[in-house]
């Protein structure tokens, strides 16, 4: 508590009262010259020190003035000079004066003034967040800057209430997780990367493809009634200047890598070599992938230099004599390595089952992430515009884990014990994802009073498993006792048929979406603002997805074969032993299913201003139908005992109705009080019961039977804005969930997770305290400080609900440990987000920041009772991912107009991972919790240099 006031006090500390200012800009043409650029004109604000002169190509700015209306004069030597009266400057706004100067006089008609908003600025965001009905936070593209962010995931980051699991990438908003989340790309739905998740992977899209990324924390009327905790909003980077165009190179390490053994010997996958300039060729499609048992490697290959490099463009700028077309491009492609080391234990009813020692579990990791974005506006008029979007994203993940080269990992269950051998395991995958997303959006103004806004989607999206390798071995001693061969005699391992095999998982997603929004202005204020608004409007989207995968296994057949070395376990796999029976080979029935997703939707709110008081009432219908149709080998209809072929259906139709109020005290602070009805669909992966196994043989399987949430949300908060780029917020929450779903251990399984329904309710009560403000205010040419964080408080619990039949017995329990409720999966008590930023102040300043984030313990997967009538006793416990700190530092330099370059130093702490479970011993009925898997990710240094023409 007493570094929670010690932060309040700084933020108080730090507040200034230095009046608002807004800018001038604009380009100013040569009338003589066929209206071309007129360079070294001067500007001035008659009757004021501020003034400018025009760069090469007409262009001028002027900022940091103070909020009024000026007369702007434009002069050149030789030319008649232009007074421009009455120009407004409005706080956080920029007042854009495009004219010629020529001979003789201009006239004023020739003149065009506009006003505009840029979104990438925090002043600008700051001041849509104090217009905005709705509780909504942004960070734009300055201050993802500031803080060295490098992707849209770390972007959500910064924002109060939002951690990221490290382990898995999840992001979690104010404790709810990937199913409680929506993402949209410009207000449209895009798909995940990962059969896993309900939302894409934000690491792939890279800072320069951002203008600002949102958070809607409650209820608004374009987002879809699917979420519980909020909707992410990436919006994409836009023209704002008549020439955008740089380049980038960075390059780091990670400081797990460095070790001498490691550098030189960084493993990747043995279909390494099929990955060119970050495409990946696939000789082996999925038909035909048994060929690859004996045609292609199964050993490990290594990277040359594991170093991680990247480098991107971008190219763009408003073209056209009356400037009505904008397009803007930017590509590039990043290479990261990463290496990590731990231990991983798995326990049953409080027995240990598999024990990987914590030097004997390596995972070696590659990413090569190929983006490129194109945007493109066109201005048909002042009243109408149409912009196009497409962005496409390649990634190509390498993921190399090995357990056992040390001999003192216990795995498979396939000895009676360490004396007689050890298990060796190596899992190679390479994962690679193909998106692309476009998109049409159109703007209209049809009248004064009426505004009219529209978009259509299409996405299209492959992600592909498509040559995984496993090996799983014995390390056999040639006498249990006085072991005569160092390394052992080399045993395929004997269960099941598939512990040597390649397979393959193939998704396939096609989407097209579309959204309406039309604005009615019933009443205007006397400065023409609307007081009466209308909004109505609607969604559909339409999401398909067809999945396969299939196995292919070999095991011994009529002799004994031993590979010579777990370096070369891949000379066995040949054809002529196939031929001669000392190989067999085993094919699994291919899995799959495919799956519909069907929305569609319409809203209408009501918006009135009265005098310092808004209110937003509003509802939406919204009907949402999935169909999943399965054949996997796992599933038995309990109903009819038919194996593998199955399906589930799922109709939903409801209203949600919703209501914001806000209250403006002044111009400073402002009071907000939200209530709505939502609800949390279960997606196509929790209900197919396709069996996914992880590296280390965990499974997760997906629930036909699992049903939808329906969420209760109630928010206050209170805004306080010092100065236009200062924020100090409180908020506190409510949240009810109706039948929670959760990631849990199965019933009867070992290691097998699922989806269920555990609980009847659960509820989250939840604080969060934010502050943006300047330490040692900013002034021109001097330095200044500036610290911004938030820190998050949760109060959660749900319930353990018994399954009861018709006839009053229990059908199944959720209930375990003398357990009757528990925390939410996902949700840390705390979550807490600092950063301290120093600006040299100078033209082309120093500017350093320390950010550092702390998110405290959180349920990775609830426990499960593996005896139903002694749950209490015979029960798996939850596993808990600990708390952790990560601090990063970022330095940036703009050496001139044209150079500037950046250090970060990312992860600092280099904190252990962790993940813990819960365990009771059945005999002794003793209680502990042990560590069941640790890492850490290392930390990765990097040097990037730009250059803006």
């Amino acid at each position: 508590m007493k570094k929670l006031f010690t932060v309040i006090a700084l933020f108080y500390l730090g507040l200034n009262f230095a009046q608002e200012t807004g800018s001038i800009a604009g380009k100013l043409l040569d009338k003589e010259v066929n209206n071309q650029p007129l360079p070294f004109a001067n500007i001035v604000i008659t009757g004021t020190t501020m003034g400018t002169s025009s760069d090469f190509d007409g262009k001028y700015e002027l900022t940091n003035i103070p909020p009024g209306t000026y007369t702007l004069e434009f002069s050149f030597t030789g030319y008649e000079t232009l007074r421009i009266p009455e120009v407004i400057v409005e706080p956080d706004k920029v007042t854009v004066i495009d004219t010629a100067l020529g001979a003789t006089a201009a006239a004023l008609e020739e003149v065009v003034i506009k006003v505009q908003t840029n979104r990438e600025r925090e002043e600008a965001l700051l001041l849509e967040q104090k217009n905005a009905v709705q509780i909504k936070e942004s960070i734009g593209a300055e201050q993802l800057t500031r803080l060295g962010v490098s992707n849209a995931s770390a972007a959500t980051t910064k924002i109060s209430g939002v951690s990221k699991a490290e382990g898995s990438g999840d992001i979690y908003v104010r404790g709810l997780g990937d199913r409680y989340l929506s993402t949209t790309l410009n207000g449209l739905p895009i798909p995940s990367d990962n059969i896993d998740k309900k939302n894409i992977d934000l690491e792939l899209f890279p800072t320069r493809f951002i203008g600002n990324v949102s958070i809607s924390k409650t209820f608004a009327p374009s987002n879809s009634a699917d979420l519980a905790s909020g909707n992410i909003d990436i919006v994409s980077k836009q023209v704002t200047k008549t020439k955008d165009i740089g380049i980038s190179i960075s390059a780091g390490v990670n400081s797990n890598v460095t070790d001498n053994d490691i550098f030189n010997n960084f493993k990747t996958t043995a279909n390494n070599n099929d990955i060119s300039l970050g495409i990946y060729s696939r000789e082996f499609e999925a038909n035909n992938l048994v060929n690859a048992l004996t045609q292609q490697p199964w050993n490990t290959t290594e990277a040359a230099t594991p170093i991680n490099y990247g480098f991107g463009f971008n190219i763009g700028g408003i073209l056209g004599e009356a400037r009505n077309f904008k397009l803007y491009f930017s590509g590039g492609q990043s290479v990261d390595h990463e290496y990590r080391e731990g231990l991983f234990r798995e326990y049953d009813q409080g027995n240990l089952r598999d024990v990987v020692p914590e030097d004997d579990l390596r995972r070696w990791l590659r990413t090569v992430n190929s983006t490129a974005m194109l945007h493109s506006q066109y201005k048909i008029s002042d009243d109408h515009k149409l912009s196009f979007n497409s962005f496409v994203i390649n990634k190509v993940f390498e993921e190399t884990l090995e357990a056992g080269r040390e001999r003192t990992t216990e795995f498979f269950e396939e000895l009676d014990n360490i004396e007689e051998g050890t298990q060796f395991l190596r899992d190679q995958n390479i994962k690679n994802t193909f998106l692309s997303a476009t998109q049409l959006i159109g703007e209209h103004t049809l009248s004064k009073k009426n505004n009219l806004e529209w978009a259509a989607g299409f996405n299209y999206l492959v992600a592909n498993e498509p040559n995984r390798i496993r090996n799983e071995v014995n390390i056999l001693n040639d006498n249990p006792n006085t072991p005569e061969n160092e390394d052992g005699i080399i045993e395929l391992g004997f269960t099941g048929g598939f512990q040597q095999r390649k397979s393959v998982q193939e998704i396939n997603d096609q989407e097209i979406n579309a959204r309406i929004s039309d604005k009615w202005i019933l009443k205007q204020n006397q400065d023409e603002e609307g007081i009466f608004v209308l909004n109505i409007g609607g969604d559909f989207r339409n999401k398909t997805r067809d999945f396969l995968s299939q196995f292919f296994g070999v095991e011994e057949g009529n002799v004994e074969i031993n590979p010579t070395s777990i370096d070369a376990l891949g000379d066995i796999f040949t054809q002529q032993n196939f031929d001669t029976g000392a190989l067999q080979l085993n094919t699994q029935p291919i899995d799959t299913y495919d799956a519909e997703l069907l929305s569609y939707s319409g809203n209408a709110n009501f918006t009135g201003t009265f005098n310092k008081f808004t209110a937003q009432v509003g509802i939406r219908y919204q009907k949402d139908e999935i169909d999943v149709n399965f054949d996997v080998g796992n599933f038995v209809n309990p109903l009819t005992g038919q194996a593998r072929i199955g399906s589930s259906n799922k109709e939903y139709d409801n209203f949600y109705p919703y209501l914001n109020l806000k209250y403006s005290v002044n111009e400073k602070l402002t009071l907000r009080l939200s209530g709505s009805l939502g609800q949390t669909l279960p997606e196509f992966k929790e209900i197919a019961p396709f069996q996914y196994v992880s590296q280390v043989g965990q499974v997760f399987q997906g629930n036909p039977n699992v049903e939808r949430s329906q969420n209760y949300n109630v928010d206050f908060k209170v805004e306080f804005f010092p100065e236009n780029d200062e924020l100090i917020s409180f908020s506190a929450f409510y949240k009810r969930i109706e039948d929670p779903i959760n990631r849990g251990l199965q019933r009867g399984g070992e290691d097998i997770f699922s989806y269920f329904n555990t609980g009847d309710r659960a509820r989250i009560l939840g604080f969060e305290l934010e502050g943006r403000v300047y330490i040692i205010k900013k002034r021109e040419s001097n330095p200044n400080l500036r610290l911004s964080g938030n820190i998050s408080y949760l109060d959660h619990v749900q319930d353990l609900k018994d399954v009861i039949r018709e006839d009053g017995t229990l059908q199944q329990t959720f209930k375990y440990g003398n357990r009757t409720e528990i925390g939410l999966e996902g949700a840390s008590d705390w979550i807490s987000n600092l950063s301290l930023t120093f600006n040299s102040g100078e033209k082309f300043p120093y500017e350093f920041t320390l950010t550092g984030n702390y998110t405290s313990d959180k349920i990775f997967a609830l426990g499960a009772p593996r005896n139903q009538q002694q749950p209490d006793i015979f029960f798996n416990g939850e596993i808990i991912e600990k708390g952790f700190v990560t601090l990063d530092f970022i330095a940036n330099k703009q050496i001139n107009d044209h150079w500037s370059i950046g250090l970060t130093a990312k992860n600092l702490l280099n904190p252990t991972i962790e993940r813990t479970q819960f365990i009771q011993e059945v005999v002794s009925g003793d209680q502990f919790e042990d560590t069941i898997l640790s890492y850490s990710t290392g930390i990765n240094t990097s040097l990037s240099v730009s250059y803006k023409f």
